[in-house]
């Protein structure tokens, strides 16, 4: 296969992914917005650009799964068919069937699918048939094709290739070719606008003089022969003369892909450039201090700061690049929910909001699993039944809403459900069966603590085990990977109310902020966005309150923890009393961790620390400070988790 046609269905891939995965959404709003007449057209004109795509690549399996779907959306369109949800369970079967055949293509493993039985639902569908409804899907792969790889070399007419490609002017000659096809009845207008999609998706990946032209996609797909094409070409009208060159600059194509591995190499990049501009910015501030009346030094002063304005918009803008709005985690459960609510014989309605909330691509990949436990915890153990729920007042169709924003330097993920909510005494009695703790001890925590409880491996408080929400490590899950992503997870719940859960995560998992510390002769950077405040204290503001050091800040008491103790490093003998507590917020909780000096502000470069085991918990990754010392960067959020239930 030529790198041409691998590009080709690269694009082919990347494009028709982005068309499923709008469909699945697109289905759902239209399950509940039965007469939205310019959906079901959208829906229809994607299926139909799929197919389209599918055919003039060879993808015949893909083909025949739309071309049924098509019909079925047709019937739809036109009002002759009512669309029931066992209907929709079908049509979604077969998108469910698109990607699997997608994955085939990208794999490259040549496998087919036994799409007879799915195909023989939507066709009893399309003719009036209810028995094909009652078939289960058949997923089961089928040995590999033995049909070469695709080649267009010999498909098209040379002769007719030729003809085409000597028409230069290309979108106005190409409208004609359509044009009079279309009056001559040979074809439909779809016909041409689908032929213009697959043209669409086939352009970003070749040189321009290599796009195929419209008339030669018509004949690949067997829409129109290749006589009836060169008939077109000879009514045409001469080529107008060249329009006379203007002054004003063509418009050019204002996006371009790039692969994701150049972004992260560029972001390293820009990672060392930060640690070279602080060791810069470090060695001028000690030269200005020791030369502080030479006037040799002001050209170094001024490129130091021009290096260090352009260095920070370079990182924003090169992070800018890496963001994308979260509806590409976010499209995926609108399916998923309606499926489970199929599932459980639930109602169930799933809000979005804030989908064009942007965060960095890293943190995209990562933050899909924890939601889907989230909400599938929701839709499963959230929601009640519709009986239970008219019995107590409650509207039959319970919500799930979804919800994205930002705050600060965090962006915050909300789910949030109308459901039974929590029982906190029957929570207190799982934790105090499972031996977690004591009656007396959950006394003296508040509600919120106590709900912590139920992010610990193994905890769950549902009385029936599920296959659809998990056997109790779904939420130790969900904590765990959003602990990798520098956030932090919070619970409020009421019961017969319902509960939400509040995700805050960093907007990029690079570069940061961070408070310098000392402790002894060692530094260490803990996050800005976890930094409250920090208060200078002598030994008398410490107090032991049932074995644990506090401070009280404002009437409120906060537990004090030693960063020397935490790395087990010897307690300075030189600070003379005196020492600095740093309060970090965790949650709703506030913590203050000792140490003995307070550098400042400084923008580190997170890097990983392979085969770390110290003894130590909370270390997120080490920097260079701009003297050059390796230090350690602190993860505050898993630091006091233990702290939290020991």
């Amino acid at each position: 296969m030529s790198d041409e046609m691998d590009e080709i269905i690269n694009d082919f891939l990347i494009e028709t992914t982005e068309l499923v995965d709008d469909l699945n959404q697109k289905f759902v709003e239209l399950e509940s917005d039965r007469d939205n007449q310019d959906l079901v057209n959208s829906i229809f004109r994607s299926v139909h650009t799929i197919k389209g795509a599918s055919g003039f690549l060879g993808f015949n399996q893909m083909v025949d799964v739309t071309h049924i779907t098509e019909s079925v959306l047709k019937k739809i369109k036109d009002g002759d068919l009512i669309l029931e949800p066992g209907i929709m369970d079908v049509i979604l079967e077969s998108i469910d069937m698109v990607k699997v055949l997608l994955d085939h293509i990208k794999q490259k493993d040549g496998a087919e699918e036994d799409i007879t039985g799915l195909v023989g639902r939507l066709k009893a569908i399309n003719d009036g048939t209810a028995a094909g409804l009652s078939e289960p899907p058949q997923m089961t792969a089928q040995p590999a094709s033995d049909e070469p790889d695709i080649d267009m070399t010999g498909v098209l007419d040379t002769d007719l290739l030729a003809e085409l490609e000597a028409e230069h002017a290309a979108s106005s000659s190409v409208k004609q070719v359509g044009t009079i096809l279309i009056e001559s009845g040979l074809i439909s207008e779809d016909d041409v606008d689908e032929a213009l999609k697959i043209q669409e998706l086939i352009k970003e990946s070749v040189d321009v003089g290599e796009i195929p032209r419209v008339g030669e996609i018509l004949t690949v797909t067997e829409k129109a022969s290749k006589d009836d094409v060169k008939k077109a070409l000879n009514k045409q009208a001469p080529p107008s003369p060249p329009a006379e060159k203007s002054d004003k600059p063509q418009q050019v194509e204002q996006t371009i892909r790039v692969d994701v591995e150049r972004l992260d190499n560029v972001l390293n990049l820009v990672g060392e450039l930060v640690l070279a501009r602080n060791r810069l910015v470090k060695i001028s501030t000690t030269l200005e201090i020791k030369y502080q009346d030479s006037e040799d030094l002001a050209p170094l002063t001024e490129l130091t700061s021009f290096i260090n304005l352009i260095t920070t918009d370079l990182q924003i803008a090169v992070m800018k690049t890496r963001m994308q709005p979260i509806k590409k985690v976010f499209n995926r459960f609108p399916r998923m929910v309606r499926d489970l609510a199929r599932q459980l014989n639930k109602e169930v309605e799933l809000r979005l909001f804030g989908e064009d909330t942007e965060l960095d691509k890293s943190i995209i990949e990562e933050i899909g699993d924890p939601l889907v436990h989230l909400i599938r915890n929701s839709v499963d153990h959230g929601i009640e039944m519709p009986k239970e729920r008219q019995s107590i007042g409650k509207p039959t169709l319970g919500t799930v809403i979804l919800s994205a924003y930002q705050e600060g330097n965090n962006i915050v993920l909300a789910i949030e459900d109308d459901g039974k909510g929590i029982d906190h005494e029957m929570l207190r009695e799982k934790i105090v069966e499972k031996g977690l703790s004591t009656f007396d001890e959950l006394d003296k925590l508040s509600i919120k603590e106590v709900l912590d409880f139920i992010l610990l491996p193994g905890f769950s408080t549902a009385k029936v085990v599920s296959d659809v929400s998990g056997r109790g490590v779904g939420m130790d899950v969900v904590k765990t990977n959003i602990d990798k992503l520098n956030g932090v997870i919070t619970i409020d719940t009421e019961k017969g109310k319902g509960s939400k859960f509040i995700i805050r995560l960093p907007l990029t998992l690079a570069i940061i902020q961070a408070l310098m510390v000392g402790v002894s002769k060692e530094v260490f950077a803990i996050p800005l966005a976890s930094v409250v405040e920090t208060v200078r204290l002598v030994d008398k503001d410490i107090k032991t309150i049932r074995g644990q050091e506090t401070v009280i800040l404002r009437d409120e008491v906060v537990p004090v923890h030693r960063l020397a103790d935490k790395f087990f490093i010897e307690r300075s003998s030189d600070v003379n009393g005196k020492m600095y507590l740093v309060v970090i917020l965790i949650g709703e909780k506030k913590y203050g961790l000792m140490v003995d000096k307070l550098f400042g502000q400084e923008e580190v470069v997170i890097k990983s620390i392979e085969g770390f085991s110290g003894s130590a918990d909370g270390v997120a990754g080490a920097t260079i400070t701009g003297d050059g010392k390796v230090v350690l960067i602190l993860d505050p959020s898993v630091m006091f988790s233990s702290a939290k239930h020991g």
